[in-house]
This record gives structure tokens, sequence and C-alpha cells, in this order.
């Protein structure tokens, strides 16, 4: 994780620095500033920092990446005890939600190895393991990966959560590089959610997505995504899209499954088992 180039226009070290909190760990996160390639700036508080729009911040809940200046959204972890993900976790639709039904799990009773390639916060590949998929997650951008490994090791702490964390498994590295070494089969299911250029402004209202901008920008590489994911999955390849936004360039996907706000485009390959 020390080569630190964003897929955005501005490189990393220009966009994020680290920092603490007084509750944080201060040598864990110098030492992960130096291990990212990134300025560490010691305990600040977010609203006074200029230098930089964006800070991989550690405080007593666990580390978040916060938008620094005044008046700006709340930080961003990658949260599976509570919040959001702990209330679909306690009270969420089971198979019958959307990301279920794409990767197929209505229809089969094995326990699936889904590869998440892009697996930004984790939170679809949660969802997959807390119904019983065993996942390999793949976050290129270094700064998110450090995000996840922090989310899935506090996940690891809490009794509930630990099974569903157990059967994920964050692996270093570019998924692409992973898909085109390991060859046919590799994986059950292949799911990609490939950052996508925005023009709808009031896309941006969530904070997530406006950190997401400034650190990750857009794939621009989703066509080799789609590619590699092809000649890796064993029943299906399940990509992740805005409900309005066109499909990857490549084969067109079979069928859809649609929500509100997002659709999932299913290119199967074979029928999964029963």
């Amino acid at each position: 994780m020390s080569d630190i180039t964003s897929l955005n226009t501005v490189p990393l070290a220009q966009t994020v620095a680290v920092a603490c909190s007084p509750l944080g760990d201060s040598h864990a996160m110098q030492a992960l500033a130096e291990e990212l390639g990134l300025s560490w700036l010691g305990t600040v508080k977010p609203k006074l920092v200029r230098e930089y729009p964006v800070l991989l911040y550690m405080d007593d809940q666990g580390l978040a990446l916060q938008l620094t200046g005044k008046g700006v959204p709340g930080p961003v972890r990658a949260e599976f005890v509570t919040g959001k993900m702990g209330y679909r976790r306690e009270h969420g639709g089971g198979t019958g939600q959307l990301v279920a039904r794409a990767v197929g799990l209505q229809k089969t009773r094995a326990e699936l190895h889904v590869l998440d390639a892009t697996a930004g916060l984790g939170q679809d590949a949660f969802v997959l393991a807390g119904l019983g998929c065993r996942v390999t997650l793949f976050e290129r951008n270094p700064v998110i990966h450090a995000l996840l490994a922090d989310g899935l090791a506090r996940a690891m702490l809490n009794a509930e959560c630990a099974p569903v964390a157990q059967r994920m498994t964050l692996l270093p590295g570019n998924s692409v590089d992973w898909l085109r070494k390991s060859g046919p089969e590799a994986a059950d299911v292949v799911y990609l959610d490939p950052m996508f250029p925005h023009r709808d402004k009031s896309a941006l209202v969530k904070k997530e997505m406006q950190v997401f901008r400034l650190v990750v920008g857009d794939d621009d590489d989703s066509e080799q995504l789609l590619e590699a994911a092809l000649s890796c999955a064993r029943y299906r390849v399940v990509v992740k899209r805005p409900r309005k936004a066109p499909s990857v360039t490549g084969p067109e996907p079979a069928t859809q499954v649609e929500g509100k706000s997002s659709r999932y485009d299913i290119y199967p390959l074979k029928a999964l088992p029963g």
C-alpha cells in the first residue's frame, strides 16, 4: 500500500492528511501516515485544518474520514456494529434484499464464495456475509482500505458481529490483478460496485459520496474490471449501478434487479446449485 496514486486528478498526498483526536492512538496513526506516505498533523481539530480537504482521523470510536473546515458533515467510517449496518443486521430483509437477490441467494442453499472486487466501506459484503456467504474483499485505494480494515477489526470485537466478520477476508492489492492471475472459477460470484462519473449534483448529498469523490475519484477501468470478472466467476457477475446509469461497456447484462436509486446488472454464466 505504499504506492499512493489516486484515480482522482489530485494525488492523495495533496488531498488527505493523517491526524487524531486526544482520545486517538497517536503512535498508531503516525505509523499509518508513514506507511501510506501521507502527512502527519498530530493531534488537531478537523475544523481548524486548512491545508488539506480531508483527514484520515482517529478518535475514540475508531478510524474515520473527516472533511475539514467549518460546517462540514460528520465522519465517515466502515461501521458494522452500530448505525445503519447495525440496524440492517438486526432487522434486514434476509435474502429478499436487493443485493442478495442479485447474487442469487434466493435460488441456492449452497455457501457461495463472493469476491467483492470494489469493496469500499464493505456494506454490501457485510450483508452477504451475514446471509452465509464467504466474502473476499479488495479495496485498492489505500485510505479506504485502511478504513475498512479498522471497521472489520472493531466488528471482530463485538459478539454479534464477529461471526459475520469472520466470513470476510480483506486482501491487499488490486482486484483486477488478482482476477487475471487466478483463472477460471476463482469465485462463485464476482461483485462489482465501481465509482461512476457524477453529473447530477443531487447525488453528492450523501456525506460518504462527498468524501469518496475527493479521495477515490471515478473508476475509469470499469470495462477491464468487468472483463476480468467474467473470466473468473463460476456462476455470475453482478454489477451495481445507479438506477438510470448505462451499463458498463461490454456484454449486455442478461437481467437486472432494480431498486429506487440503484440497479444490479446480472451476467449469468451457469445455473446456481440448488
